[in-house]
């Protein structure tokens, strides 16, 4: 590691909320500033559930005026987002706001794709665990009169890039979630895209985080009050949190658990098994060239939608007194399958927790406590049962599981996933994915050196865990 410590601003855009971030890095320096942070709010239309991504970017640029002015000197700037989705564009005019992945749409994607690849060629060719919200599925759901009129697909992170730079790339930790992208090559699919009926024109030209996607044009760089570069970093958000997952040996999994809890291990190259297959593993791009081979667990969302409803309903439920109840719960609970499709999209989840029960003859949790517990314990134990997956799968003997992201924070949820899983877990840092991103940019600017592992030293030597030990009985 070398230079004196710098800074740069990280833009991250969660599902329910965004957030804009200064990092002043350094040698022996890993410190961060939130100065913007704003609600993602999906809308519902005639058509179906979208983005709001016009407010989202009217906020991204509010929070990276606000960072521009307490500091001219930013050498960077990088973007980051929730995968799969994306915005047509034609001549810099977006054309209507981009579907949400939970929008009921992708049904029929799934079935026109698998009419003519089912999911076992393309898991040869894209190495992805099946979802039916991913990016090929929801192109071939889209409207085709659109698809004839759009110059581009950007993904969200790429959008956001393009209207601040007139750059169009695509980066390629974000593209490995589309199905698109080969899993050996980490090329463009020109034969998948072929035969789908797509363009290729649809997708831009590749990029790998710590390139250069461009100078803020002058209309952004007005409007801004300064000059900056746009960097790629790992845009898919969870690329960026398992760059700042303070991984010390190889015998280590990672969830990186906010509304997903994406769990797995890294790996160096992808794991195309039918046994990986089988397994719902997917093969995503990580920064560096590494593999993360992972699965997605439905997350905190069953839980934040839990208390949303709850609050719909005019009553004040506070997350951390709901939390201390559910910790006091001392009657077993349901243990449920989180990943069951019934909760993918929003609407009433202690009903569907109660109905799951009920089909499975077994006793649904009925107060509030019960409920948040049964939560917290099934999410605990999907996470275990996938953290040791991961580790067969990816020949990794897991001896550790780090957790990273707004889940870290969770007690509860930490100490069960410990206990569940009977290896300790390390929880933190919390802001894992804003400081993957501003790591990768503070590289990119010379502000640090080094290997993936020596980003990953200076994590762990700014940022301690809390420890979790496996409890018995």
């Amino acid at each position: 590691m070398s230079g004196a410590p710098g800074t740069v601003a990280a833009v991250d855009l969660g599902a329910t909320s965004g957030r804009v971030i200064v990092g002043r890095v350094g040698a022996d320096t890993l410190e961060t500033t939130t100065v913007a942070r704003f609600a993602n709010e999906p809308v519902r239309l005639p058509d179906g559930l979208h983005w709001n991504l016009l407010g989202l970017y009217g906020s991204v640029l509010a929070g990276l005026r606000e960072a521009l002015r307490g500091d001219a000197n930013v050498a960077s700037i990088g973007v980051d987002s929730w995968a799969v989705d994306y915005g047509l564009v034609a001549r810099s005019r977006l054309l209507g706001e981009p579907f949400h992945y939970r929008d009921e749409r992708t049904a029929r994607g799934v079935e026109a794709v698998h009419r003519t690849h089912p999911h076992e060629v393309l898991f040869a060719r894209n190495g992805l665990q099946f979802l039916p919200f991913n990016t090929l599925y929801q192109l071939a759901a889209e409207d085709r009169d659109l698809l004839a009129l759009a110059d581009h697909a950007l993904l969200i992170p790429d959008l956001i890039g393009f209207w601040l730079t007139g750059q169009a790339r695509t980066e390629r930790t974000n593209a490995s979630t589309t199905g698109l992208l080969r899993a050996d090559t980490g090329e463009w699919d020109a034969d998948l895209i072929a035969a789908l009926g797509l363009s290729p024109r649809l997708l831009a030209p590749l990029v790998s985080p710590g390139e250069t996607v461009g100078d803020l044009s002058a209309e952004v760089a007005d409007a801004l009050g300064a000059q900056a570069t746009v960097t790629a970093v790992g845009s898919h958000d969870t690329a960026s949190a398992v760059v700042a997952v303070p991984l010390a040996s190889r015998d280590a999994a990672y969830i990186s658990c906010g509304t997903w809890g994406l769990v797995g291990v890294e790996v160096e190259r992808p794991v195309l098994t039918e046994t990986a297959r089988e397994a719902r593993f997917t093969n995503e791009g990580g920064v560096d060239g590494r593999i993360r081979l992972l699965r997605n667990v439905m997350g905190l969302w069953i839980l934040s939608e839990t208390v949303r409803g709850w609050q719909r309903e005019g009553e004040a439920v506070e997350l951390g007194d709901l939390l201390e109840a559910a910790a006091a719960v001392r009657q077993p609970v349901a243990v449920f399958d989180v990943d069951d499709p019934r909760f993918l999209p929003p609407g009433d989840m202690p009903a569907r927790i109660a109905a799951w029960c009920d089909e499975h003859g077994v006793a649904a949790p009925r107060s509030r406590a019960e409920i948040a517990r049964s939560i917290v314990e099934s999410l605990a134990q999907a996470f275990a049962d996938v953290a040791h997956a991961a580790g067969r799968v990816g020949g990794v003997d897991v001896r550790v599981i780090h957790v990273v992201g707004g889940g870290a924070l969770n007690e509860l949820l930490c100490q069960r996933t410990a206990d569940r899983a009977g290896v300790p877990v390390l929880a933190g840092p919390v802001e894992a994915t804003a400081l993957g991103n501003i790591l990768v940019q503070a590289r990119a600017a010379g502000l640090v050196s080094g290997s993936l592992e020596a980003l990953r030293d200076l994590v762990a030597r700014t940022h301690l865990p809390r420890r979790y030990e496996p409890r018995t009985g």
